[in-house]
């Protein structure tokens, strides 16, 4: 029995709403259980100098978590005077799996920030930032679009991300913090709406894992994935 009493692949409630924020060209908040996360989108007509006159445009992402988004409360990391390393790896992250679903080119040279704020964490923080990361870059697409900045959609498929784990000896979807913190595998799935794996990180934690439970852990991320594709569609539509 899984802690919140769901099945083992029972994904969290999810909801998305959109147009949060007045300033940001594209913004969510993305619900995934008792994850809360503010997704916005800041768009600048310039790109890193190592994409200067490439024609090239990009994706790049900032993550955080507010300081009373857990139990206890987080230190703001301005005041240590540097991110942790796991913010920069998160945040690099959901740069990264950004990227992997858009055309640059079709972008054209400017560049679009995403941010992803923790205002509540319950486990796969990550996670919702990815998905809701790409609802807010949607939006802020469809507003170039609209305007004709750009002349072709460069959005080349969705993208959203999800944990699975291997929780008292099952292989279970959408792990809670109760669950990741006891988990004996954890893995996170970064993928399309077309099935194709972006990025995986995996790890065994307490136990290691057979491929047969890694075949498990993947076709409960697909499942999952779908679910997240379908309320990223309703949310932009």
């Amino acid at each position: 029995m899984r802690p919140s009493g769901r099945a083992t692949d029972e994904m969290r409630p999810i909801s998305i709403d959109i147009n949060v924020t007045k300033n940001a060209m594209g913004s969510c908040i993305i619900r995934c259980g008792d994850t809360h996360v503010l997704c916005t989108a800041s768009l600048e007509e310039r790109v890193p100098p190592f994409l200067r006159n490439t024609g090239l445009g990009w994706v790049t992402a900032e993550y955080g978590m507010l300081p009373a988004a857990t139990n206890t409360r987080n230190r703001r990391e301005a005041q240590a005077g540097k991110q942790s390393g796991r913010t920069q790896e998160i945040q690099r992250l959901i740069g990264r799996s950004l990227r992997a679903g858009i055309d640059r080119v079709a972008l054209g040279e400017r560049q679009i920030t995403i941010d992803c704020d923790v205002l509540q964490a319950d486990g796969g923080t990550r996670c919702a930032s990815v998905t809701g990361g790409w609802v807010a870059l949607r939006l802020a697409v469809n507003k170039l679009i609209a305007s004709g900045e750009i002349k072709s959609d460069p959005l080349t498929s969705q993208v959203a991300a999800v944990s699975c784990g291997i929780y008292g000896g099952q292989p279970v979807l959408d792990l809670d913090y109760a669950e990741d913190s006891e988990a004996g595998t954890d893995a996170n799935f970064v993928m399309n709406n077309t099935g194709g794996i972006i990025e995986l990180q995996g790890s065994a934690e307490g136990a290691t894992f057979k491929r047969a439970e890694f075949d498990t852990l993947l076709d409960l991320a697909e499942k999952g994935m779908a679910e997240l594709a379908a309320a990223q569609e309703t949310a932009v539509n």
